[in-house]
């Protein structure tokens, strides 16, 4: 077990802390760090299990439960996913487990479900920016549903996210209540923004507000022995992205299809016949089923769409990224009309300069670009420092240029003091990994497209 200081400060700091927040950035290893801790707890006190982890779907369904397996002194943890279906859901809480993880769209139906025999000693909210809209008559479902319970049967309450106010500190209130029922910012949001903000009158008789010049300091000081900050600039040299690998399972359908093209050259997508004539056409045909769309035609003009598990977890990744920008890199021309389809904020970088200015300005949320045509001399630090990779290639050159285009040489260039922010979303027991490990290990592409064609058992 090779945890970080600062990862056994997390740890320690839910130890000692039942209700507590823990703001640590993308990629800090905070799920693990909170795993642990859980562990531990679950070995030296009662009342800590059954735990409920309630995350974004894909993390409550993958993350969590990989992060269990991938760790060895985790091992006395088991966890159960309730998501899917209802009867999917009901079966999965019939299993015995110490974790069981929801998303959290499903948390209306998990309170009515349970009533007053809610089972779980322990919550934790990942990305608990979810629950800023508490109110206590109104606000969003899912958060009314969690605040009946919370102080009522829950003796431990654990929030993690890396960025707790990404709209202003208006977005702590709901948070901190899970904590303390408002003991520290007040019991109701009304009593919050009266005493740390002021109304502002818009035009059309709205109003706004603003907070107050001690409000920030204030704040801080009545969250900070609950609350524990990871800063990424205080642990990591900057000069080193951080680098996360997302990864992703195909839908069973999705897969055997894969496979069998992998292994037969050949697949029947919908109404096409797609064919491929030698190893390395069908490795491309690979990667664009592992992205989740093929291309039928001869013309590389017509695809079709097979899966949507990539997509998922980009938008997971933009979520979590909470309002700062996300350069997305991508490799096929179906990738990029899928992703401008299913996130229509996404901007396409193009050969107009205003695009770039608009980017580094802060005004376009999502850019997608093609690592061919944001190499050299493109200068995009200033619009954010995190970039994910929704498809894969075996070209070093662009890879890495890309990067370096917000990389942590420009950042500290432009005077930023912020870590790079590297996701890589992998399709599993796909060429995905056969790529990665090129870039990792780097060996030759003839001898990974070998393996990659080598027959399964």
């Amino acid at each position: 077990m090779i945890l970080r200081d600062y990862q056994w400060r997390i740890v320690q700091h839910i130890l000692d802390t039942p209700r507590c927040a823990i703001w640590a950035g993308m990629g800090l290893g905070k799920t693990v760090a909170t795993l642990t801790a859980l562990d531990t707890l679950s070995l030296t006190e009662n009342d800590v299990t059954p735990v409920l982890v309630i995350a974004p779907l894909r993390v409550a369904r993958s993350t969590w439960p990989e992060e269990v397996a991938k760790w060895t002194h985790l091992k006395s943890l088991s966890v159960a996913v309730i998501t899917g279906t209802e009867a999917e859901r009901r079966k999965a809480l019939k299993q015995r487990a110490t974790i069981y993880t929801i998303n959290y769209e499903n948390l209306p139906w998990l309170v009515d479900h349970f009533g007053e025999r809610w089972p779980f000693k322990t919550v934790v909210a990942d990305e608990s920016t979810k629950l800023k809209g508490f109110r206590y008559r109104q606000g969003g479902q899912r958060a009314r549903a969690l605040g009946k319970v919370a102080h009522k049967y829950v003796r431990r309450f654990i929030e993690l996210t890396g960025t707790p106010s990404p709209n202003g500190l208006a977005d702590l209130w709901g948070q901190a209540w899970y904590i303390d029922a408002g003991q520290r910012l007040g019991r109701t949001f009304t009593a919050f923004t009266g005493r740390f903000f002021q109304s502002i009158p818009m035009p059309g008789g709205y109003s706004q507000i603003k907070p107050l010049a001690f409000a920030q300091e204030q704040i801080q000081d009545r969250l900070r022995d609950v609350c524990l900050t990871i800063d990424a600039k205080d642990h990591f040299d900057l000069q080193a992205p951080i680098v996360t690998p997302v990864f992703v399972d195909m839908p069973p359908k999705a897969m055997r299809l894969y496979r069998d093209f992998e292994r037969e050259m050949f697949m029947q997508l919908g109404e096409h016949e797609v064919e491929a004539f030698s190893a390395a056409a069908r490795t491309v045909k690979c990667l664009q089923l592992a992205n989740g769309a093929a291309y039928v035609g001869e013309d590389n003009q017509v695809w079709e769409e097979v899966h949507h598990a990539k997509l998922d977890a980009l938008e997971d990744i933009i979520e979590e990224a909470a309002g700062a920008p996300v350069l997305v890199a991508y490799h096929f021309r179906s990738d990029l009309a899928r992703i401008q389809k299913a996130i229509p904020k996404a901007r396409a970088l193009d050969h107009d300069p205003r695009t770039i200015a608009e980017w580094n300005a802060g005004q376009i949320p999502v850019l997608l670009a093609h690592p061919a045509s944001a190499g050299h001399g493109l200068n995009l630090q200033h619009g954010g420092n995190i970039i994910a990779f929704f498809g894969h290639w075996w070209n070093l050159e662009e890879h890495d240029q890309i990067i370096e285009r917000i990389g942590p040489v420009r950042q500290r260039q432009a005077g930023y003091e912020r870590p790079v922010f590297v996701y890589y979303i992998v399709s599993r027991g796909t060429v995905d990994e056969l790529v990665m490990a090129r870039r990792e290990t780097k060996r030759e592409v003839q001898d990974l497209l070998l393996d990659a064609m080598k027959p399964r058992t």
